[in-house]
């Protein structure tokens, strides 16, 4: 079991790791090891999230998410195999965290009061009316 965060697991049986060439760092390195990851979490199948957990994630993945319902990470930042996979592991662990925020409540529209409206209406007069009295005297006398 993975933690995401108190109260909050993941079953490590629905988690695959394959490990790929990468392109990027590594030097002479790059064409001969597979340091790149690609995790891969079966999301629609996992039964330790709850399911508003999974469909938030879901909309978070975005393209991650495949018709399958697993979610593709891919992580070749690094030079290391382990550096990569600790990568992909954060990752998926932030997508996962955020997911299980819960969502903010709407806003509810209100209105600007009587009052406010006037004070914002006079002030915007006296001003008019300051800069005004600052042109130019007309040339009709």
């Amino acid at each position: 079991m993975i933690e995401i965060r108190p109260g909050l697991w993941l079953d490590e049986r629905d988690l695959e790791e394959r490990f790929v060439r990468a392109a990027g760092p590594g030097g002479q390195n790059v064409n001969k090891l597979a340091s790149a990851v690609e995790l891969r979490f079966d999301l629609w199948n996992c039964t330790t999230l709850p399911g508003e957990v999974r469909w938030r994630a879901s909309q978070i993945a975005g393209r991650r998410l495949n018709k399958e319902g697993v979610v593709v990470i891919q992580a070749q930042r690094f030079r290391t195999q382990d550096a990569n996979r600790r990568d992909a592991m954060a990752r998926l662990a932030e997508l996962i965290a955020a997911a299980a925020e819960p969502p903010a409540p709407p806003r509810k529209a209100t209105r600007v009061p009587k009052a406010q409206k006037r004070a914002r209406l006079e002030a915007k007069k006296k001003t008019s009316e300051r800069k005004a009295g600052r042109a130019r005297p007309s040339g009709d006398d």
